[in-house]
């Protein structure tokens, strides 16, 4: 079990029993005593209250109202946070949104400079417009949980991007392109990437991408995408939503 998984199981055991030993936890979790005890120092770091009482019939309890004060969530994670605020807060139906901006603000604010400046770059690759009423949204299918991780690499990196693509008549191709943009025109999802087999940019349907992946030893160069009127950075979105 890697740590992190394994110390979130430790305080879903703490929150459920209530008070367990040592031993009960090296037993749920799978580890040594040893292990346990490295993991609820670690715990306590991260600013879980977790009491010890060493007398008979004692062992460790969790603070009902402690918390994790420090960040663990990855750029992609964060990234679908925001742009998830972003898409609802543009189609008007987010309540409570100021107190959502001002939960990310924390968050962003506890991440580390090398994770911020990533984030910040990833956003300025973020799009986002209007769908036309004409678009056929009646056969919008899952995304794959690997666009996000994916997506990372290459936009940052500025790495090609592979992956399999099928067209609304359900053909499969491979596709190896370079990314330029994610757009979102909700509820459908696009990224923009400069297709060099075509010499041209693509809209490629994020519901439509499967099996992704950033090419390591690949480099491309930025690209203006020449984006419509209607359509804007999610940048200078956040900034007209907060005046």
């Amino acid at each position: 079990m890697k740590v992190r998984n394994r110390h979130d199981a430790i305080v879903r055991s703490l929150r459920r029993n209530g008070t367990s030993t040592i031993d009960e936890l090296a037993n749920d979790v799978g580890v040594s005593r040893r292990t346990i005890l490295r993991d609820i120092c670690a715990l306590r770091d991260e600013g879980f209250i977790i009491h010890s009482d060493v007398g008979r019939g004692g062992g460790l309890q969790l603070d009902p109202q402690s918390m994790q004060t420090t960040v663990r969530l990855s750029v992609p994670e964060l990234f679908a946070l925001l742009i998830s605020v972003a898409t609802m807060r543009t189609a008007g139906n987010l309540p409570f949104a100021e107190l959502a901006d001002i939960g990310l603000a924390k968050i962003e604010r506890a991440l580390p400079p090398d994770k911020v400046k990533d984030l910040r770059s990833f956003l300025e690759c973020l799009y986002i417009g209007k769908i036309s009423p004409q678009q056929d949204i009646s056969n919008i299918g899952d995304m794959d949980k690997n666009l996000l991780p994916a997506f990372e690499t290459a936009f940052l990196r500025q790495q090609y991007i592979q992956f399999d693509y099928s067209d609304r008549m359900g053909r499969k191709t491979s596709r190896k392109v370079e990314p330029q943009a994610i757009l979102i025109l909700q509820p459908l999802w696009y990224m923009v990437a400069w297709d060099p087999m075509r010499d041209n940019f693509r809209h490629f349907r994020m519901d439509r991408i499967s099996q992704p992946k950033a090419i390591e030893g690949t480099s491309f160069r930025r690209r203006h995408v020449p984006f419509g009127k209607d359509i804007c950075p999610y940048t200078e979105l956040v900034k007209n939503i907060r005046k």
